[in-house]
């Protein structure tokens, strides 16, 4: 049985804001990474954050120049997925939200890592049973969902799915440990576990004012932060995580659904059109430029 002093090499998969991050954390926590993305622009983009945020961290005293150059010299980005997966212990997928793309990647995944490996998707919302079928592992599949930004946020959902072995969801909550998260153990699967849950009904309830006309979307942002105090409104943390990826997750559940309220907002499918995904496109519901 697999413990957490076993696991040496951990992969992940996509080199996008959380992938990037993900790795950039574990590299730091002493563990030996490799980034796997299918765009070398975006592997080369994630090898320079790596780079900038280590010296930025020396600069500023939370880090020595040693335990910099370590990190750096653990963090191993590569479009090759077999080299990736390779001698991986411990794999989380960072990749788009999407759930055809999520299946054909755990069923490569499976063929091509190490047996005792353990598969898990970041996924906010696509629950792993949706996924584990994909692969002849059921039982070391499941949902390891970190937050935005993921070198800061210290809370990563585990979830314990039926597929799912009890010595899986240990070394999940182990690895939490491991790289200074606070895991939060949920004991049965559901559509965006607890913290995304909650932030949907206030995103949701959000875009029904906007679009209404009640309130524009930075009054809607000031009238939360001010009364609720919460540190950002749902539209500056929309902007944060991506525009791009609010939509596709409210398509993912409106084709799983066919429930019509779940149907992407008139204003958030505006935004998706025109391209204006939030701080990643410099413009989204406020601008960046």
């Amino acid at each position: 049985m697999l413990k957490i002093d076993d696991i040496k090499k951990i992969c992940v998969i996509g080199a996008g804001n959380m992938g990037h991050q993900i790795s950039v954390c574990a590299a730091l926590a002493g563990f030996n990474v490799t980034c796997n993305d299918i765009s070398q622009n975006m592997l080369d983009n994630a090898k320079d954050f790596a780079q900038t945020y280590l010296k930025e961290r020396v600069a500023k005293g939370k880090l020595t120049e040693e335990q910099a150059n370590l990190a750096l010299a653990r963090l191993t980005f590569t479009q090759d997925l077999e080299q990736a997966t390779g001698g991986a212990d411990f794999v989380i997928e960072a990749a788009v939200e999407n759930l055809d793309i999520k299946r054909k990647l755990f069923s490569d995944l499976d063929r091509i890592a190490p047996p005792h490996a353990i598969l898990t998707t970041n996924s906010s919302y696509i629950v792993s049973s949706r996924i584990a079928d994909a692969t002849k592992r059921p039982e070391k599949v499941c949902n390891m969902h970190f937050f935005n930004p993921a070198l800061v946020m210290k809370l990563v959902e585990v979830v314990q799915n039926p597929h799912t072995s009890e010595e899986t969801i240990q070394l999940a909550m182990d690895l939490c440990q491991k790289l200074g998260k606070i895991g939060v153990r949920l004991k049965k699967e559901i559509y965006g576990f607890v913290v995304n849950r909650v932030l949907t009904a206030i995103k949701n309830e959000a875009l029904f004012l906007a679009d209404a006309g009640i309130a524009t979307p930075e009054e809607i942002d000031t009238a939360i932060v001010n009364a609720l105090g919460h540190p950002m409104g749902p539209f500056k943390l929309m902007d944060l995580t991506g525009i791009d990826l609010a939509y596709q997750i409210c398509m993912e559940r409106y084709k799983e659904s066919l429930d019509p309220k779940d149907k992407p907002s008139p204003l958030l499918v505006e935004k998706y059109v025109k391209q204006e995904f939030g701080k990643k496109t410099n413009k989204g519901w406020y601008s960046y430029a």
